[in-house]
């Protein structure tokens, strides 16, 4: 378990394989939002991830990509697209560490029960690969929308 990236730290540079193929931030041409959900397709993840998709022109103009990734495999986040016609890209880390380096997998507790899991937390990282912003403990309603407000700014 490592500490929650920070805002001022360079990114790590990673690839990860997607439901679509495979998304590289060495390939990013400009801002990339990295939100972190839990699981594809439980309520609150998919809230949070049509909330982006619903967001997904506004970002284009901006030239900023966003992608989702959870420990889920890409048939899953494949299947969690079409089931709610979400337009961002859906990352999967199940066989790689993105979410380490992150620091985003941590220990969780649910109904008194300790288990490991992916923290719910957005980075926004500037076209030099500069963490921009941080979001822990993200609560979904409006998240989204206060997303693209920082992107903005950059």
């Amino acid at each position: 378990m490592s500490a929650m990236i920070q805002e001022g730290d360079q990114a790590p540079k990673f690839t990860i394989t997607t439901d679509t193929g495979s998304f590289s931030m060495a390939d990013a041409k400009g801002p990339v939002v990295v939100f972190f959900f839990p699981k594809a397709d439980t309520p609150g993840c998919t809230k949070e991830a049509i909330a982006f998709s619903q967001l997904k022109s506004e970002f284009d103009a901006l030239n900023t990509t966003v992608i989702g990734i959870s420990k889920d495999k890409a048939a899953k986040q494949g299947k969690f697209r079409e089931k709610h016609d979400l337009t961002c890209a859906l990352g999967a880390d199940d066989d790689s560490d993105i979410c380490e380096q992150f620091g985003v997998w941590a220990e969780k507790s649910m109904y008194g029960r300790a288990s490991m899991g992916v923290l719910r937390e957005t980075s926004l990282i500037d076209a030099a690969g500069k963490v921009a912003r941080v979001w822990p403990k993200v609560k979904v309603p409006g998240h989204a929308e206060e997303v693209l407000e920082a992107a903005k700014s950059l």
